[in-house]
């Protein structure tokens, strides 16, 4: 399915329908970033603001981005902070907060959407300052080889989203490529329980 038409669709009921993806990688950001320091965040992928609610009692400024409306119509109506923007844009297409710099630029749980990795980190790099992070929060690859995909219920049946897989590897490439190094690789399982195949990964780089 259309990933803009699935989010829209998805946006009615995303904060509410049970979703073991989600929840764990809120766990692994909020455990991730409390270990660093930053001021200005660049949200990518912020949907309903699961994770800017937490951001923001830790930045001084977050710009939250994401190209679905009804998902950031969600994200507003539960945050109102000053130090705050949202923001609609297409992470395939130029930025427009390029001008700025951040300290951390976040993703969780968009990459899976994007077929080519390197043009991402190439305007990481423009938009960042010395040695700024960038957090990766993803669907595991080794959940993707089984066939997990982003999904979910309408009353017309289940909708899969239109998902490409990255090697661990891919990632690590396109970032180094554009001048960040691996700061932090984690795995997160269900339930901690680590006998089975870890459900979420998370990446941590930090520009050199």
């Amino acid at each position: 399915m259309n990933v803009k038409e699935a989010y829209k669709d998805w946006s009615i009921k995303y904060d509410t329908n049970e979703n073991k993806t989600r929840d764990l990688e809120g766990v692994a950001l909020r455990s991730i970033l409390s270990t660093i320091n930053f001021n200005t965040v660049l949200e990518f992928g912020c949907g309903t603001g699961k994770n800017t609610i937490w951001l923001k009692e830790n930045a001084q400024k977050i710009i939250a981005a994401d190209f679905s409306e009804e998902m950031i119509a969600k994200a507003k109506e539960k945050i109102q902070a000053p130090h705050v923007t949202f923001t609609i844009a297409d992470i395939n297409k130029p930025w427009d907060f390029s001008h700025q710099k951040f300290d951390l630029v976040s993703f969780s749980l968009v990459l899976e959407h994007i077929e080519n990795l390197e043009p991402v980190f190439e305007k990481i790099n423009q938009t960042t300052n010395e040695k700024a992070f960038v957090y990766i929060g993803e669907l595991h690859p080794f959940k993707q080889y089984t066939g997990s995909k982003a999904r979910f219920m309408t009353e017309a049946g289940e909708q899969v989203v239109t998902c490409f897989t990255h090697n661990i590897s891919a990632f690590i490439a396109a970032a180094k490529k554009n001048d960040f190094k691996l700061f932090l690789l984690e795995e997160w399982f269900d339930n901690n329980d680590k006998t089975q195949i870890p459900r979420i990964l998370t990446l941590l780089f930090q520009k050199n």
